[in-house]
């Protein structure tokens, strides 16, 4: 695709949604992103919010935000606060009030004993382990329950007893009658509802039996008048019973499923159970901890909506399972902020410098371009006799091709003069804790005829600089496959113990006070970086590093 051209690349199911608007089945496009609250949103997540919100934006559609909440001892108020956060930030909104597969409840219910009166669901007393007996394996077939063959009336006692909460958890299930024998295990007599005495967080104590996933899927679905269920790839083997279930129902339509790959970045972890497991365990300070894959922890790292966005755009929507790099992912993030962040120094690790001809008290405002592409503005740095530069940029044995100052070598001072270093005084272990250097009047912004220097290295000034804390961010794992552990422990041995480097008493320009939570900076030579939304105070400014400035994993 060329720049100029907006069009979005053509995919399977973009062409299936245009093909069924053109056609006239579907006179409007309803998707719906459908969530289990029950952990934080994660990078995988954001494929299937920017499929389903953006094909309904693409096709003059709508797209619905449900949560799939059937399981109310796993779910919390916190994940469903956090959902409804990132897929606003995400840039979407959703159609009409947010939905909840429990505002279906009773029209679930409802249709459950329609199913028993129907003699296709029947009230089971298997134990797990009996029941996993019962069904059989993916060679053999399963046998039926002895309970199979209750009567209706007897059924629907025991169904409304179960409802009516006379049963101990896990005593009874409501299951679907229909093959045993079936090849795809999800059609032998699946449980379409549990007892759980459990408060919901949306229906409170009204229930104590709850339906399963499947059962609510496909009917929230067709009560929302949903023209394109779209799902990954894991739940093809559920389409015949989201089929089954639909044609067995009195539904008010009959939505179609189809599915897509799901999003597989390397070394990153997108299972709801392990990131809750590096939460609960401690290895990450929370959920939205940025070295985690949720769109939490890539906002709190300075991530941008329209760099994830461009991410799944990228990646593309097939039906071929694969593992996307995430250099790709960075790519996105780097793109955009190369495009956009505004340019600031920030000294990591600082010494100071005195420039011993420069005149005592004596300050110049410098104006220096806030983007060197950008017309964006200027942001003023006060030079005076005393700066820091970092303590990295002066080295007494340099390596070869090292271009910034040695005894007796000249740099250039980003947006300001050339600097000579004259004198080194160090500490008593022999480590270098201040330059003594002079300055070059004629050098301010421009290299005089004949004079070359090579280097050009970031400062700021002594007296107005800030101080902060900058925390070095990098990927959390250390094997592109988590999961492959040499030594059988799992994806927790895999863990980068470099992931978060934390610096204090860092210098940064006097502009970044003046800095919000939703800025993003080109901190000169060092990367990406942003404001800590959680940690950060205007007494002391932390800064996360979203992404360095090129690809230096591994180096």
């Amino acid at each position: 695709m060329s720049k100029t051209d907006t069009t979005p690349p053509a995919h399977f199911l973009r062409q299936i949604v245009k093909a069924d608007q053109d056609s006239g089945k579907h006179s409007k496009i309803v998707t719906r992103f459908p969530p289990e609250p029950n952990g934080y949103l994660h990078i995988g997540h954001a494929k299937s919010i920017c499929l389903n919100f953006g094909l309904a934006q693409e096709f003059g559609g709508e797209c619905h935000l449900r949560f799939d909440d059937t399981n109310p001892a796993k779910e919390e108020q916190e994940y469903i606060d956090a959902i409804l956060q990132d897929v606003e930030w995400l840039g979407f909104q959703w159609a009409g009030k947010v939905r909840h597969a429990s505002d279906y409840f009773d029209q679930l219910h409802a249709w459950a004993i329609d199913l028993i009166k129907a003699g296709k669901a029947y009230v089971c007393e298997l134990t797990p382990e009996q029941a996993r007996e019962y069904r059989g394996t993916l060679t053999e077939p399963g046998k039926n329950s002895p309970f199979r063959e209750r009567s209706v009336d007897e059924n629907l006692d025991q169904f409304a007893r179960m409802t009516a909460g006379e049963f101990p958890d896990g005593t009874k299930v409501l299951r679907a009658m229909i093959d045993m024998s079936a090849p795809n295990m999800n059609l032998r007599d699946p449980i379409i509802y549990r007892i759980r005495h459990a408060q919901h967080h949306q229906t409170g104590d009204k229930w104590c039996v709850y339906p399963s996933y499947d059962f609510t899927h496909g009917q929230s679905d067709a009560i929302e008048g949903i023209t394109h269920s779209i799902c990954t790839l894991e739940f093809e083997d559920h389409r015949p019973l989201y089929d089954w279930f639909l044609q067995n129902l009195p539904v008010p339509c009959q939505p179609r499923q189809y599915e897509f790959a799901r999003l597989n970045l390397n070394y990153t972890v997108t299972s709801k159970r392990k990131l809750k497991q590096l939460v609960d365990e401690g290895h990450v300070s929370g959920w939205d901890d940025p070295r985690m894959s949720t769109l939490s922890a890539f906002r709190r790292r300075g991530y941008t909506p329209a760099s994830i966005r461009e991410f799944c755009e990228r990646i593309g929507v097939t039906r071929s399972d694969g593992v996307v790099d995430m250099g790709m992912l960075e790519f996105c993030i780097r793109d955009d902020l190369d495009a956009h962040a505004p340019r600031a120094m920030c000294v990591l690790k600082p010494i100071k410098v005195v420039i011993t001809n420069y005149p005592e008290g004596q300050v110049e405002n410098l104006a220096l371009p806030r983007h060197p592409k950008q017309d964006i503005g200027t942001r003023t740095l006060p030079f005076s006799r005393e700066i820091y530069i970092d303590a990295g940029d002066y080295m007494v044995d340099p390596p070869k091709g090292y271009k910034r100052l040695v005894p007796g070598g000249e740099v250039r001072l980003r947006g300001s003069y050339v600097i000579r270093a004259d004198e080194a005084v160090t500490d008593d272990a022999g480590n270098v804790v201040e330059l003594r250097c002079s300055y070059d009047p004629d050098t301010l912004g421009k290299n005089p005829e004949g004079r070359k220097v090579k280097g050009v290295i970031h400062w700021v000034p002594a007296a107005e600089s800030i101080e902060c804390e900058v925390r070095l961010y990098d990927r959390l794992f250390t094997a592109p496959n988590p999961d492959k552990s040499d030594t059988g422990g799992g994806f927790l041995d895999n863990i980068n113990p470099q992931s978060l480097i934390t610096l204090t008493g860092c210098r940064a320009e006097p502009s970044l006070a003046s800095a919000s939570l939703d800025d993003r900076f080109q901190f000169e030579r060092e990367g990406y970086f942003c404001l800590d939304s959680k940690d950060s105070t205007a007494e002391r400014p932390v800064f996360n590093r979203t992404v360095t400035l090129r690809d230096s994993w591994g180096q």
